[in-house]
């Protein structure tokens, strides 16, 4: 019967797939079973690619709402440029950087070449192999993107241009290589890798990265004009929350390509575990903002119940392959009013992040990461965290991957965002900052004044 059922199946595959019919045997019919099923990962894996590709419109739009709408065209410029100039430093260096052959083995840092030393088998393409990387270069300007809403409305664009580069050339895959090196090629095994630490879609990896760059950026930036007075912070309001929520919800429907799509595979529907868990963190993220912000302000604000559907996000991304719905609930109540406080931790200590990135990619980041550690079952795939019997070893791990992260990071982001301002200078004019960076930088306005 088993025989039958796989003639029939490599029959119809080969009708359907192969421009020559082969004879059907139990051999060429188990071959054909393994091309699909090959070929259907290869689908999935590039539909989850093109929905994470699809982020960088939800960003773009929470950003732009976020701001001023005098900043809008710079933020969109911003957003869709750091994704075209990170793909080509991606392709030219990161990639090879973070799964290429390691220069030290056991730390990580792949040998530098183009992407298209590793994509090829005896000179061909090799399918497989270009899906992984299409995969990894749109996260890889995830990491990118989150930069530009911490610094936000006072950076000069070819700065934030040249940075682009080098966070996805560097900063990004020097980290990466050090917790994901063995996802292209098994040999490779970095630190992180080596300690057994837990990020399954990047709540670290990705999201940390970013926030952490971001807040070097805004530190070396200082805040906007008028933001801070007489020891008062004064907020400066969005200009569009209509597109800010688009902008989540785009992200939302984005991430069930970034988490379930680290499956790269659709064996076993492990992706659909992943799915549900990833909504449910951010549903409770989004409520626990809401909820804290009721009592802090007397009215639920939709500014932070969004960031807190991005908390929740932002949190399960580590973790997401590793608990059952009830923690992902709890990971996202957690990350959801985590957000709020940091948010206004940092106005409090006059670190003007215009759309509240660092809360919610690096201090959310961190929390899903230490969180995989808490709540991780065995059942659900990996080993038992603390909370299920696993002991501390795990969140030892996870804690020193969150730290190696935060230390990269920011070290290297501040060195970088360093030295842009004492040679070509990072900020723009305060008459530059007060007309808006649309008109000045780009020459170019989002709502333009008919006359």
């Amino acid at each position: 019967m088993r025989i039958l059922i796989l003639l029939t199946l490599a029959f119809a595959s080969s009708a359907i797939w192969a421009d020559d019919a082969a004879p059907a045997t139990a051999e060429s019919a188990l071959s054909a079973v393994a091309t699909l099923r090959d070929e259907t990962n290869w689908l999935w894996t590039c539909i989850a690619g093109f929905l994470v590709f699809f982020m960088q419109a939800g960003f773009a739009l929470v950003e732009a709402g976020f701001t001023r709408a005098k900043n809008t065209v710079n933020i969109l410029m911003k957003n869709f440029m750091d994704f075209s100039l990170g793909s080509l430093a991606y392709w030219l260096i990161g990639f090879s950087i973070m799964f290429g052959p390691q220069l030290l083995s056991g730390i990580g840092f792949g040998s530098i070449s183009l992407a298209d030393s590793l994509l090829l088998v005896d000179g061909k393409p090799d399918p497989s192999k270009f899906t992984f990387f299409i995969f990894q270069l749109v996260f890889a300007g995830t990491a990118a993107t989150i930069v530009s809403g911490a610094m936000a409305e006072r950076t000069k664009f070819v700065d934030y241009v040249i940075f682009s580069v080098l966070i996805t050339a560097f900063v990004y895959p020097i980290f990466g290589s050090l917790a994901w090196s063995n996802l292209f090629n098994p040999d490779n095994k970095g630190y992180l890798v080596e300690a057994g630490f837990i990020d399954f879609a990047g709540s670290t990896v990705v999201h940390s990265v970013g926030g952490w760059a971001g807040l070097a950026g805004t530190i070396v930036l200082g805040p906007r004009i008028g933001k801070y007075q007489d020891g008062k912070v004064l907020p400066i309001l969005g200009h569009n929350m209509t597109i800010a929520a688009l902008g989540v919800f785009i992200l939302w429907l984005g991430w069930f390509g970034f988490n379930p799509g680290s499956t790269t595979s659709v064996a076993n529907g492990t992706f659909a575990i992943i799915a549900v868990t990833t909504n449910f963190a951010a549903a409770a993220g989004a409520v626990s903002s809401m909820i804290v912000t009721w009592i802090l302000f007397k009215k639920p604000d939709i500014g932070l119940t969004l960031n807190g559907a991005l908390a929740g996000l932002v949190a399960i991304t580590a973790p997401c392959a590793n608990v059952s719905i009830s923690s992902a609930i709890i990971i996202g109540l957690v990350g959801g009013v985590l957000v709020v406080f940091s948010v206004l931790f940092f106005d409090k200590i006059h670190v003007d992040d215009p759309v509240g990135a660092v809360s919610v990619h690096g201090v959310c980041g961190a929390w899903g990461t230490i969180a995989a550690g808490l709540f991780a079952e065995q059942a659900f795939g990996g080993v038992n965290g603390l909370f299920f019997g696993g002991g501390i070893d795990q969140l030892l791990v996870q804690l020193q991957g969150v730290g190696i992260g935060f230390v990269w990071a920011f070290g290297a982001s501040l060195v970088i965002f360093f030295a842009l301002k004492f040679t070509i200078g990072l900020r723009v004019s305060e008459d530059e900052e007060i007309q808006g960076l649309d008109i000045l930088e780009h020459g170019n306005e989002a709502y333009p004044i008919s006359k």
